[in-house]
């Protein structure tokens, strides 16, 4: 994949009303070009089968097969839609448990802790046929609290927990529960994280610093972590953690601009206010579904009624964990959105307020694990950090660090942590280079993996791993990082103090007033992301002849043959559908860069077009 195409040059910035339209000139040209080329690839793939010949007519028999099929798929769809209602209402019933696939025991709850969190540490159980050799670097995964609930390291076999294993590491894994603690703080954590990495350490005296793994949010809060204990950790990897939230590239990564469009953090604090003082982890779920409508209200959907008979049992566990979003406390969410989202002070980048630690103060090994598909942690927003704090290549050299990242070139954000092919290449690849990582020089690297051809006869593919050396420069592209939109983000970060500080003054006290426990409880319950599993569920009456007459279906199921061609035509409709649905998502992103451009840019070139102080 062409990173010319990611890392696309900025349009100069404008410093005036004149080069403002300029600008959002050269936007709409860009987004046009965008929008135009996507709909003409889909539609060339979506119409291939009927330039190819696949699209003919049916006979009578063809019919009647392919009805009596869909009428079946449909019944099992429906069935398999009410066990997930089902599974997810036992599962809250039950206390919302970990969902882990492997056997683990808890060395150390954070309750007992003097700032109780949250946050569990648990040593993971190897298999009956696993071997675990304790003199070897003992291996940490934290999960990621960014809305979803826990377990994302490890709830299915092919995993980060799965390699860890499968390599020999004694694996360990920080997981939280459902609601956060009375008071907890984002700072309380980061105590109750190191404390736990010094348990993990005491119990391997005789192997090297652990290995620490962070997925997402936990992968920042790791990077924290890291800079203010440097003597922790033996090697820090962070797969699809945003460390630099301003960075990305026009007519891309449309994410980033919805704290401008929102007018700043206050509808944080206003999310936080009707919870009660805790945050309801679904609109963050409900958030990442939005990106992508057309996978979210039809593709997976569409993909478990196509493929009922295999897939059902997959769906079902993914959404058993992803259908229970978790609980924040108010003081967390409202930090990660004012001083990381929205304020950008991870990095310390130009023009960065600093939030308490410096990551020049990491001194072991870095790894960022990143995805050109990912539309939640764009590359740039996984790597611009490194230019934060290393201008140049002499200043990397010089501090003494090493820094290796891999770029996939289509996986999502969630497959990042979750595909068990990306789990069988890159992390089963990345752990095996621990050793290699430890002794290269200081500097920067990529981390390239080639496959190799199967010689052996086996069904395992091999891979080869190599570290290329690169320059600061190498992760903007060619053409350079401009640091042009930072102007723009930072009118926002003002303008979030500002109406944050107008809600906390004029609404907070009155909604503190209005809002009790059962009223917040009330309104979590029915947000939709939660009130469609309770509906498609056994609670549903009408749904009483479903049970039975599914049973029947799989008992006398008779599929359609693969070449009847009116599964061709249900395609045709399927990819069709998904177009319209794409379509209107660029058309929508499109607006919001736009939109965002023309208030913020306004507002820039009216400041002179210096970032604010």
């Amino acid at each position: 994949m062409d990173q010319k195409y990611f890392f696309a040059e900025q349009e100069p910035h404008p410093s005036s009303q004149q080069h403002v339209f300029e600008h959002l000139s050269h936007l709409q040209h860009l987004n046009t070009q965008n929008i135009l080329n996507a709909f003409r690839q889909r539609q060339e793939t979506s119409f291939t089968p009927l330039h190819q010949g696949q699209l003919t007519s049916a006979t009578a028999d063809d019919w009647v097969e392919y009805v009596t099929d869909l009428g079946q798929r449909t019944l099992l769809f429906w069935d398999t839609l009410r066990q997930r209602g089902d599974n997810t209402l036992a599962h809250e019933r039950a206390g919302y448990p970990l969902l882990l696939k492997f056997e683990h025991k808890t060395l150390m709850a954070g309750t007992d802790l003097p700032r109780p969190v949250n946050y569990s540490l648990l040593r993971i159980l190897p298999g009956p046929e696993q071997t675990i050799d304790n003199n070897r670097r003992p291996v940490i995964i934290i999960d990621p609290r960014g809305g979803h609930g826990s377990g994302i390291g490890g709830f299915k076999q092919d995993s980060e927990i799965g390699e860890s294993l499968r390599a020999g590491h004694p694996t360990y894994f920080i997981a939280f529960s459902h609601a956060p603690q009375p008071g907890q703080t984002l700072a309380d954590i980061a105590k109750a994280q190191a404390h736990f990495i010094e348990i993990v350490s005491a119990l391997h005296p005789a192997s090297a610093k652990p290995i620490l793994i962070g997925n997402c949010q936990a992968g920042w809060a790791l990077m924290g972590i890291a800079a203010a204990r440097p003597e922790l950790p033996g090697l820090v990897i962070i797969n699809g953690a945003p460390l630099s939230y301003w960075a990305g590239v026009n007519g891309r990564n449309p994410m980033r601009y919805a704290g401008g469009l929102l007018g700043g953090a206050w509808m944080t604090r206003l999310g936080s206010d009707l919870g009660n003082g805790r945050f309801d982890g679904t609109w963050l779920v409900s958030n990442f579904e939005n990106l992508d409508p057309a996978n979210t209200y039809w593709g997976k959907y569409y993909h478990l009624f196509r493929e009922i008979d295999s897939e059902a049992l997959r769906f079902l566990d993914f959404e058993r964990w992803w259908g229970s979003p978790t609980l924040l406390n108010g003081e967390e969410i409202e930090m990660i959105v004012d001083d990381l989202f929205i304020g950008n002070h991870l990095s310390g980048g130009p023009g960065s307020k600093s939030i308490g630690f410096d990551l020049k103060q990491i001194e072991v090994p870095v790894v960022v694990f990143c995805s050109y598909g990912d539309n939640i942690t764009s590359p740039q927003q996984a790597l611009d950090w490194i230019s934060d704090v290393y201008p140049t290549d002499l200043a990397l050299r010089s501090a003494g660090r090493t820094i290796v990242y891999l770029q996939h070139a289509s996986i999502g954000h969630l497959g990042i942590f979750v595909s068990g092919k990306v789990a069988r290449r890159e992390h089963r690849e990345l752990l095996g280079a621990v050793e290699a990582i430890n002794t290269l020089a200081a500097g920067l690297y990529e981390l390239l993996i080639d496959d190799l051809p199967d010689s052996s006869g086996s069904d395992s593919a091999q891979y080869s791993v190599r570290f290329e050396p690169r320059r600061i420069a190498d992760i903007h592209g060619d053409k350079g990082s401009t640091r042009d939109d930072d102007r723009e983000f930072a009118l926002v970060d003002r303008a979030s103090e500002i109406n944050s500080t107008l809600y906390e003054w004029f609404v907070r006290p009155w909604m503190r007033q209005a809002i009790n426990e059962p009223t917040a409880e009330l309104m979590r319950k029915a947000q939709p992301f939660h009130q469609q599993q309770v509906v498609w569920s056994s609670l549903n009456p009408a749904l009483w002849w479903l049970v039975g007459t599914a049973d029947q279906v799989r008992s006398d199921r008779r599929p359609a043959h693969k070449d009847n061609p009116l599964l061709a035509w249900q395609e045709l409709f399927s990819n069709q559908t998904q177009d319209a649905l794409n379509a209107y998502r660029d058309l929508r992103d499109a607006a919001q860069e736009l939109c965002f451009y023309s208030v913020y840019g306004g507002l820039s070139a009216l400041t002179g077009a210096h970032p604010p102080a």
